[in-house]
């Protein structure tokens, strides 16, 4: 079964046919929310916002050990999560979508690990590959059928937040190797990892970074949120799209 995650401007997703929303207690708190179970076409889907409905856990405070944990307690398999980003690569545009194959963390002081030697053991996994393979290749097969402008084979920055970021950091990001920077890909990436998910990111372009393109001078909440909300069609027919092609 696949799990979604929304981000910034996808409180909810178009076309869900909710059957009921349950609070799953976790042994690592609350959720973000209750999860929502529905139908989304002929496939069953649970739906969670990271960040609340209204958009009110900021994203160095979101419980992503409960998120993940309640998602894979209830049978998903497949996860993905949608965050959306600014572009420090000034050729991907807002409104375009992107899907990293990498990412670096550039977060602290965020519960990140299962294996915490208290509640379980401590264990080292692999993550060279962050992301599942599979996942991102439907990505780019469904964005293709379906003309949606998108780009592959990048490197997500995961930055604290909630403030956004100077022009200086954009560049520290940049010769790290980094093309799009966002808030919420880790701990998330790593703790599906750790529970056996299979977990990939669809990054929506809000707006180029801080001192770039369009935003040299600047970045706006009131534009991302905007910019986000516009992509909330293409959001969901790319993950109708996915689901119907990859299987339930």
């Amino acid at each position: 079964m696949f799990g979604i995650i929304g981000g910034t401007g996808l409180g909810e997703i178009e076309d869900l046919i909710v059957e009921k929303k349950e609070v799953i207690k976790t042994p690592y708190g609350q959720t973000s929310e209750p999860l929502t179970f529905g139908m989304l076409g002929s496939n069953k889907v649970i739906f969670l916002a990271r960040h609340g409905k209204i958009h009110s856990i900021p994203p160095h405070l979101i419980n992503y050990q409960a998120n993940i944990w309640a998602l894979h307690s209830v049978g998903v398999k497949n996860l993905i999560g949608i965050n959306t980003v600014g572009s420090i690569d000034t050729q991907f545009m807002p409104g375009d979508f992107v899907f990293p194959n990498q990412i670096i963390d550039y977060t602290y002081c965020r519960n990140n690990t299962f294996f915490d030697g208290i509640k379980s053991p401590v264990k080292h996994i692999d993550f060279t590959f962050p992301f599942d393979n599979n996942l991102h290749n439907c990505f780019l097969t469904v964005s293709k059928i379906l003309k949606i402008k998108h780009h592959a084979n990048s490197v997500y920055a995961a930055v604290q937040g909630p403030r956004l970021e100077s022009a200086a950091e954009i560049n520290r990001y940049e010769n790290d190797g980094a093309s799009i920077v966002g808030m919420t890909g880790m701990p998330e990436a790593s703790l599906a990892k750790e529970i056996g998910l299979k977990y990939a990111l669809i990054c929506p372009v809000a707006n180029h970074a801080a001192g770039r393109g369009l935003n040299k001078d600047g970045v706006t909440h009131e534009e991302i949120s905007a910019n986000s909300k516009k992509m909330a069609l293409n959001i969901t027919n790319l993950i109708k799209g996915i689901i119907e092609s990859y299987g339930n």
